[in-house]
């Protein structure tokens, strides 16, 4: 039987799937899987790309609304509405960049109103300051696949997971997501890569040599 073809943008969920298959060092691999599995993994993409788009509208529909004179504290939710949407448009299916763009701009637009209500007091400007260069450091970050894919909400990777992503997945989003975990986190997933690999002692050197960025970091 012919087996269906991969998306070329996949969503979070066939992006989950596909490293799983044939990969031991998952604890549930994905071996000789079926069209009916893939087609399920999209279509839960394909879903999920729909609600994000329906929630983004109320969204914009919103910051349009916004009156002259709105309460502070609507501004700030919508604000961190906007976040999460920029957040979950880096996991979905398919090219976000024009839903993240008009995001992007949204939050800059409703940052300036907040700007402009704390010019005079130094201590608000200072906080606003270190607030967007915080927003654009994450953004940056959330380019990555990985980043997006464990900082969703409901994440499917699953701790005992965890080791496996990141021996892999490609280093260069391997790199981005290491910026998630402190030192100590950062330890006991370098233990458990250790323990995988004792485990498959006959794996690829390449994939050993991942030990170095946990240790580097």
């Amino acid at each position: 039987m012919v087996k269906i073809a991969f998306s070329k943008r996949p969503g979070r969920h066939e992006r989950h799937f596909r490293r799983k298959i044939d990969n031991l060092l998952f604890p549930r691999p994905v071996i000789d899987f079926s069209n009916e599995e893939l087609l399920d993994v999209q279509r839960q993409d394909h879903e999920e790309l729909l609600a994000f788009l329906q929630s983004l509208r109320k969204l914009v529909r919103a910051a349009v609304e916004l009156k002259p004179n709105e309460e502070t504290q609507i501004i700030l939710d919508l604000k961190a509405e906007l976040e999460k949407h920029y957040e979950l448009a880096c996991g979905l299916a398919d090219n976000q960049s024009a839903n993240k763009q008009a995001i992007a701009q949204l939050i800059d637009v409703i940052m300036g109103t907040v700007q402009r209500n704390a010019a005079g007091d130094s201590l608000a400007e200072q906080e606003l300051a270190e607030e967007s260069l915080a927003r654009k450091t994450h953004f940056d970050l959330l380019e990555s696949n990985l980043v997006a894919d464990l900082l969703h909400p409901q994440s499917l990777i699953q701790a005992d997971e965890l080791a496996a992503v990141c021996l892999t997945d490609e280093e260069s989003a391997v790199r981005f997501a290491i910026e998630l975990f402190d030192a100590d986190q950062r330890q006991l997933i370098r233990s458990e890569m250790e323990i995988l690999l004792e485990k498959y002692s006959d794996i690829d050197d390449k994939l050993k040599a991942r030990l170095k960025l946990f240790a580097d970091n």
